[in-house]
């Protein structure tokens, strides 16, 4: 009986041996970040969470190891004209940083919106930083024409194999630590990051499974690989990976190698965020924190499992951060506000304060309106937001108030 042919695995643009060598050329310039084991998410998830912290990084990005591969390989006439490159803030940050490290000029294209913090981090580095286009896309196609007028060489944020191969270089740093993870979830933008892992870890284990997590407000990735046509729209968290058009490269070998993607919620994105701030005490961007989410909304998936998460970058905007950790504190029932329908007359705002005092509640604000209401002229609405331990502290406080005859909704 003869033996029947096996199919030969698919030639993919970026190997093993390509990541490796990126390894090699990134030693000593680039971090070898920490991956540690979190014993409180592992309990509060139900799975074995292990953090890549590449939010660590100098540029707070795991974007610098594509781009120190991509630069080093340029030739000295290429380095001399400088190099252009468009990005939402991570790439542009890790362009920048090690062109300037090199001697390199550099000019970077953001999309006007980009995160204040990106671009004066972007600008520290030494590059020339434009606004310019709504969206990645748009500031893409006036890089491009920039470089091309000025003859500069475009560095393309995910589409390219020596990027890819950099951005690899975070699974050989995984799994020589921890071989025996069951599965790497990643955060998908352009496909750079998880292309990479795919390659390597599919080459050193080829059992382990590889999942990608987009948000769902641009499931760009997902939308290829799943031929669907889900909507793109909207401002995200995740602004790092809330990219319309995945790579060419990139989307080929996700088809190949990703075992799947998965779609994770606005509320998803901060309630991550705010675990790894305040239990990790890690900073981390909406697009680091994705891959948590991904865990946090699909326990059941994962209970049980040796993951791998890729902590990806910790650029975010203090305004925004202070925002999603007070709507965090709401969702928890630790932050609230109380609207009581009052009689307008002496002694009802004390009466409310001493109910919520013997309760045990924090008032952190009040406000009373008199006009701008359908309430008869006789009576007033008081709005109170108070801070609590937890649901179940609001919810005795709301059954006192109403044992008090108050008139209260949440």
């Amino acid at each position: 009986m003869t033996d029947i042919p096996k199919a030969s695995p698919p030639k993919l643009p970026v190997t093993l041996a390509d990541i490796e060598a990126a390894a090699a050329t990134l030693a000593g310039f680039v971090k070898r970040t920490p991956f540690d084991h979190s014993r409180t998410l592992s309990e509060i998830t139900g799975a074995e969470i292990w953090l890549k912290f590449e939010n660590l990084q100098f540029t707070a990005t795991f974007k610098e190891r594509g781009a120190l591969n991509r630069l080093t390989a340029l030739s000295v006439d290429q380095r001399k004209h400088g190099v252009v490159a468009a990005s939402a803030g991570n790439h542009a940050q890790g362009v920048a940083y090690h062109a300037a490290r090199l001697s390199i000029p550099a000019a970077i294209f953001v999309p006007v919106g980009t995160p204040t913090i990106k671009i004066e981090n972007t600008r520290r580095h030494g590059a020339t930083v434009i606004e310019g286009g709504a969206t990645l896309e748009e500031a893409a196609a006036l890089a491009r024409t920039y470089g091309e007028e000025r003859g500069l060489t475009y560095i393309h944020p995910y589409d390219d194999p020596l990027i890819i191969a950099g951005q690899g270089s975070v699974a050989l740093e995984m799994l020589a630590s921890q071989p025996d993870l069951d599965a790497l979830i990643v955060p998908i933008g352009g496909g750079g990051l998880i292309s990479g892992m795919a390659v390597a870890a599919k080459a050193l284990k080829p059992g382990i499974e590889v999942i990608g997590v987009q948000a769902a407000l641009y499931p760009s990735m997902y939308n290829v690989i799943k031929k669907q046509s889900l909507p793109m729209r909207g401002d995200t968290l995740a602004e790092g990976i809330a990219v319309k058009t995945p790579g060419a490269i990139t989307s080929e070998i996700v088809r190949l190698l990703a075992d799947d993607i998965v779609l994770v919620t606005e509320p998803d994105l901060e309630q991550a965020l705010s675990l790894l701030l305040t239990i990790e005490k890690s900073l981390t961007e909406g697009a680091g924190a994705a891959g948590l989410a991904a865990v946090l909304a699909d326990r059941a998936r994962f209970k049980g499992r040796k993951l791998g998460l890729v902590l990806s970058g910790g650029n975010i905007d203090t305004r925004l951060l202070s925002g999603v950790l007070t709507r965090q504190l709401a969702r928890e029932g630790r932050l609230s506000r109380l609207r009581f329908d009052l009689v307008d007359r002496p002694g009802q705002l004390a009466a409310v304060v001493a109910v919520l005092s013997n309760a045990g509640a924090n008032i952190v604000e009040v406000a009373h309106q008199r006009i701008f209401t359908l309430l008869p002229a006789k009576d007033v609405v008081l709005e109170v937001v108070i801070e609590t331990r937890d649901r179940a502290h609001l919810t005795s406080i709301i059954e006192a108030l109403r044992a008090a005859d108050f008139n209260v909704n949440i």
